[in-house]
């Protein structure tokens, strides 16, 4: 019987190395991406569907969200606030999306258990994300713990987070050592066309490549 990953995939760098890893580990996966109004989202979409077709998903789901952008409060999703371009913000910053991360769960909780799936996989990075409060690692466990309370008792589902704690530098390392098509990743949160390569994700990602002694496959404006 296969063992089975429902893996929710952005399209970004760290969410297609997760569904690599998760691949590697010798589950089928299930692909799962949101579009929740967000900036890049035609782009983010394109890349989810080449990462999907790597990890050689046997089914996958694209969920739209678009309450996120009644909601606003983030500049990925109401384009009446900027995108910073100016560095590193600190604390929480502008681009975080009230919540995101606590929604997608709980529609992966139920996509993983229509299928009876024994693992979710997500992306999230702690040490060296953009400060998002719904990244962290006892953030996630505490989600895992309400899953299993809200769910069937036969549903035994684990929360896979396997790169909260790397550096993006080791994020770039891993992928090349895994073969994650990284040219067909995107990060950028102001363009779909080419990645402005001064906002914090582009900046996030430039820095984990020159770190890691690799040039970026993906085009910058700068």
């Amino acid at each position: 019987m296969n063992k089975t990953a429902v893996c929710i995939i952005s399209g970004g760098m760290d969410s297609a190395l997760s569904a690599r890893m998760a691949e590697d580990e010798g589950y089928e996966i299930i692909a799962l991406h949101f579009n929740y109004g967000q900036r890049t989202q035609q782009k983010e979409v394109e890349c989810f569907r080449k990462v999907a077709a790597s990890v050689h998903a046997s089914e996958s789901y694209e969920i739209d969200l678009p309450f996120f952008e009644q909601i606003g409060a983030s500049a990925l999703t109401d384009k009446s606030i900027d995108v910073p371009t100016g560095g590193i913000e600190e604390g929480v910053p502008v681009t975080y999306v009230p919540f995101r991360n606590g929604i997608f769960l709980s529609i992966a909780a139920a996509v993983a258990e229509k299928h009876g799936a024994e693992v979710l996989y997500i992306g999230v990075v702690e040490e060296d994300s953009s400060g998002y409060p719904d990244c962290r690692e006892n953030y996630i466990k505490k989600m895992q713990d309400a899953i299993s309370l809200g769910t069937k008792d036969e549903t035994k589902l684990e929360i896979k987070m396997p790169l909260v704690t790397l550096k993006k530098s080791q994020i770039v390392q891993k992928s090349l050592e895994l073969s994650v098509p990284l040219e067909d990743t995107w990060s950028c949160y102001k363009s779909e066309v080419m990645a402005c390569g001064v906002c914090d994700s582009c900046r996030l990602r430039l820095k984990g490549f020159k770190e890691a002694g690799i040039k970026d496959p993906i085009e910058y404006k700068f």
